[in-house]
């Protein structure tokens, strides 16, 4: 068990989860911007003819709402998408998709046991990296189910290099995230570990350095709009062409 002061345990956190599926979708649509978000990190991914012939994973998919938004941004692709939660993926199964949209229950560090294998032309992560109890090792892994001259995108948040994100990180989490995910749930220990696992995470440049270092190319990374300018950030990577060590 890894227990660290980021916040829970890693192998923790998909029962955290199971625990706040029911009232997850709720909470997140009282984000302004969330979903809009996402949409744009997937649209940042460019992926040409909407997606047409490309196979696409999602990696921490919840309940969906990063499915949707690769969806939209890619309408034509074959979609995986998994996430270690029961619950959470039980309420992204529920929501309507077409038949290209597959939904697999798998931790991230245990792909191949569950059947998913590569090539992908494009990964999309949101949320997940900062859940991750070995990032490096697992970005690897990630990376290793690229095509090359693939497309590696993580939507996060990331405000250590930001003194004024860290400010409205913590007023956000305190005044608004952590009391509504009490009052919905009756247990706010996903939302607090959510405020600590954010604080204590790479700053920007240390995740981009973090992607450099797992083998990826073309690294950089754009951050959001609106209360989030700073807070979220889309973090864009390349499979390079020829394998690297």
């Amino acid at each position: 068990m890894t227990v660290d002061r980021t916040g829970l345990a890693r192998d923790e956190v998909p029962g955290a989860f199971d625990t706040g599926a029911a009232a997850y979708d709720r909470l997140v649509g009282a984000n302004p911007g969330y979903h809009a978000h996402l949409r744009l990190s997937a649209r940042r991914m460019r992926l040409p003819g909407g997606g047409r012939g490309l196979r696409l994973l999602d990696a921490g998919c919840g309940t969906g709402a990063s499915t949707a938004a690769l969806l939209a941004a890619a309408p034509h692709a074959e979609i995986i998408a998994f996430d270690a939660s029961a619950e959470m993926l039980a309420r992204a199964r529920r929501k309507s998709w077409p038949p290209t949209v597959h939904f697999v229950h798998s931790a991230a560090e245990r792909l191949a046991a569950s059947g998913i294998a590569g090539p992908f032309d494009g990964i999309f992560a949101a949320y997940l990296i900062r859940n991750l109890a070995d990032p490096d090792a697992q970005l690897r892994g990630l990376r290793a189910l690229l095509k090359p001259g693939g497309t590696f995108a993580a939507h996060e948040y990331s405000v250590r290099d930001s003194p004024a994100a860290r400010m409205v990180w913590h007023a956000v989490c305190w005044s608004i995230i952590i009391p509504a995910g009490r009052v919905a749930t009756g247990d706010a220990t996903l939302y607090r570990h959510l405020w600590r696992s954010v604080v204590t995470f790479d700053g920007a440049a240390r995740f981009r350095r973090r992607l450099a270092e797992a083998g990826f190319t073309g690294v950089h990374s754009e951050t959001m709009t609106g209360w989030q300018r700073g807070v979220v950030h889309t973090f864009l990577a390349t499979n390079p062409e020829e394998a690297t060590a």
